[in-house]
């Protein structure tokens, strides 16, 4: 199962191809991957040694994405007794 998720998250964030070189379609879809932001957010502050604040979009996306998730998962646990 890791084959059929996995992959295509990282071939879709920008790790192995570059972001830019993807047909348009593939770029709208690989917005929707919290790895895109995050791979954007470690290349801006490691290679360009930018801060939080120049690279605001993704860390709110990536915020965005956590919120997102931690509301499932909060909505979705079942505390029980038996």
């Amino acid at each position: 199962m890791s084959f059929f998720v996995f992959l295509p998250l990282i071939l879709l964030s920008g790790f192995m191809f570059p972001y830019a070189g993807m047909p348009t379609a593939v770029q709208y879809r690989a917005e929707v991957l919290p790895l895109t932001h995050f791979m954007r957010l470690i290349r801006g502050i490691m290679l360009r040694g930018g801060s939080l604040l120049d690279l605001w979009p993704d860390a709110a996306a990536l915020l965005v994405f956590t919120m997102a998730m931690m509301a499932l998962s909060i909505r979705r646990f079942r505390k029980r007794l038996d």
